[in-house]
């Protein structure tokens, strides 16, 4: 299975690498590439997410790295990340 970024969160990743790199630019980089590395362990599981409550849909779901949310729509062949926003 295979992942694809939306221009929606990739954009979103990049506001928080420039958020948190107005304080660390070295610990920006490396929790960026925690938040892909953890949206990218789907691909093993995809159904182990959460369902995310504010879509109620088991094909909509969400992964956790600290506070920021990872959303993910599952389809046959593809995961696509949704969103990353913290919450």
């Amino acid at each position: 299975m295979k992942i694809i970024w939306s221009k929606e969160s990739l954009r979103q990743l990049i506001e928080v690498e420039n958020y948190v790199s107005k304080d660390n630019p070295e610990r920006s980089a490396k929790f960026i590439n925690k938040l892909i590395d953890c949206a990218e362990k789907v691909t093993d599981y995809p159904f182990k997410g959460r369902i995310v409550p504010e879509f109620s849909s088991d094909e909509i779901r969400e992964v956790f790295e600290k506070t920021y949310r990872i959303v993910y729509g599952i389809s046959e062949d593809q995961i696509e990340i949704l969103t990353v926003f913290e919450g």
